[in-house]
């Protein structure tokens, strides 16, 4: 093996490598909270809808979702009660939960922040500090809410289902994180692996770096049988429904607190009414959510789930 070769495999793995990710199961029947995040700005107008305001109608002529009684099943909003209905495309997933009391909308949560950017927003939102009167400066950049929270319930095994940590999770904690959208092979095969547990022998590192290793086995098999699982149905390995059944395994049997983003949010013209852009990632929102709630079994009664 290439010392260069190796290097970049370091950098591949450092979150992982450097963060306590032990592989301990999750307590039975303890409390669960995963944040999935939806990166830029989606319009919830249009998927929890408004149906008994007619400025609502009156403002959007083109992209107004059809009330409960529209012109066709397919086409009309779900009714949740008198004054507010759900995106027809949430019909078979979202809309089973609600009417079960598993899911609950809130209209009109969300951020003091009025800069228009959606850098400056998420960011707000993910380290979960009060907005000062002057928020120049007012906030500690370093410290996530959901840091913040895997601190105050005695370090709950946390994990971040990204690229790179994100804001909420920074501070004092040691939270890992993989990224679940590459299912090829392996980073390490079993010879690198062997190679680097030796070079970290007797070293402070060598406990975590075992951990990061194992982590990347573990979830290795699992996207591996997922894959092997979805190629029946031809679903992509990079949707999010696949991605869902992952994320909801490993919260089951190891996680306690878990963050997982989505992109693709900013529709503009493209967003459309029932169908369009919004309609189709919001269908597979739904569908995720529903992969969720099916892996996570008997935890997701202990499952708190924030969109």
């Amino acid at each position: 093996m290439q010392r260069r070769d190796l290097l970049k495999l370091l950098a591949l793995t450092a979150p992982v490598l450097t963060a306590s990710g032990r592989l301990f199961a999750a307590p039975a029947g303890s409390p669960r909270f995963l944040l999935i995040f939806l990166r830029g700005g989606y319009d919830c107008a249009n998927v929890v809808v408004p149906c008994s305001s007619s400025y609502y109608y009156e403002a959007r002529p083109n992209i107004a979702v059809a009330k409960p009684a529209g012109p066709s099943a397919a086409d009309g909003a779900v009714a949740l009660d008198a004054d507010w209905a759900l995106t027809p495309v949430l019909r078979q997933t979202i809309a089973p939960l609600y009417a079960r009391r598993e899911a609950l909308f809130i209209p009109f949560a969300g951020t003091e922040d009025l800069s228009r950017s959606h850098f400056e927003t998420q960011d707000e939102i993910e380290l979960g500090q009060p907005q000062a009167a002057d928020a120049k400066g007012s906030h500690d950049l370093r410290s996530g809410f959901l840091s913040r929270l895997a601190g105050v319930v005695n370090g709950a095994a946390s994990i971040a289902f990204t690229d790179s940590l994100p804001v909420a999770f920074r501070g004092e904690a040691d939270v890992p994180n993989i990224s679940l959208k590459g299912v090829g092979k392996p980073v390490f095969d079993a010879r690198q692996a062997a190679i680097l547990s030796a070079m970290y022998a007797g070293h402070h590192l060598q406990p975590a770096v075992e951990d990061g290793l194992q982590l990347r086995q573990e979830v290795g098999r699992l996207m591996e049988e997922e894959m092997k699982e979805a190629s029946r149905d031809a679903i992509t390995p990079k949707g999010f429904e696949l991605e869902a059944r992952r994320v909801g395994r490993l919260m089951r049997e190891q996680y306690r607190i878990g963050f997982i983003d989505v992109g693709g949010w900013d529709t503009h013209v493209n967003e459309g009414a029932a169908q369009g852009a919004l309609a189709t990632n919001i269908e597979s929102l739904g569908r995720g959510i529903q992969a969720l709630a099916q892996e996570l079994a008997g935890e997701w009664r202990n499952t708190v789930i924030a969109v």
